[in-house]
């Protein structure tokens, strides 16, 4: 495992966790999900996603991957930065610069992403922070390169999981969602998110300071 990786299992409360699903029920308001595409192809992601904070990440064909300051389907700017976010930023990462965006991910049963790097922000000396909730998902990180030996790591609702350091460059990914460990969403999101799924926040820094 690389210099810089933390896997901070239940560092969120239930408590933690119903504050944060209020949170996200004005944010995912604001700015619903939608469907990112492949660069060139088109292919949609298996993820649906959403942002909070002055800049999200998009993709889609024509442009590719990017952070912008609006939603792409509303065209409205993304909702503020929670409070409670740069909170927990600040009590984990000790970075000096607050970030300046928040993926939502949701996964249903079948969704997952490919080993891949977070290489379309500006500032690499900053950690990137993720967040899980609802279902657990199997998380896999290796190396700086795809043909370094990689690991598996189950992640529950309430984990939380930091890259900074040479772990920032860190190929990884999920590669399967386990339907049905947890109720979070299903319970909190039913028009939403009817069959539950899992919910992964990752906080970046995007420019430099």
């Amino acid at each position: 495992m690389l210099d810089g990786f933390q896997h901070l299992p239940d560092y969120l409360t239930s408590q933690h966790q119903s504050d944060i699903i209020k949170i996200l029920h004005t944010v995912l308001h604001q700015a619903p999900v939608f469907i990112p595409t492949m660069p060139r192809t088109g292919k949609p992601f298996s993820v649906k996603m959403s942002n909070c904070g002055s800049l999200g990440w998009v993709s889609d064909q024509t442009s590719g991957y990017r952070y912008q300051p609006r939603h792409p389907d509303t065209d409205q700017p993304w909702p503020k930065m929670p409070e409670f976010f740069l909170k927990l930023w600040n009590e984990i990462t000790a970075y000096p610069h607050l970030p300046e965006a928040c993926l939502i991910n949701f996964y249903d049963k079948s969704a997952k992403m490919g080993l891949h790097k977070d290489c379309d922000e500006q500032d690499f000396s900053a950690p990137v922070l993720s967040i899980s909730l609802g279902d657990s998902a199997i998380f896999r990180i290796g190396g700086k390169t795809r043909k370094d030996k990689a690991v598996s790591l189950n992640l529950h609702s309430g984990d939380i999981v930091v890259l900074g350091g040479e772990a920032r460059f860190a190929y990884h990914g999920v590669t399967r969602i386990r339907p049905g460990t947890s109720q979070l969403l299903k319970r909190n999101f039913p028009k939403m998110f009817p069959e539950g799924g899992r919910l992964n926040l990752t906080l970046r820094r995007v420019t430099k300071a």
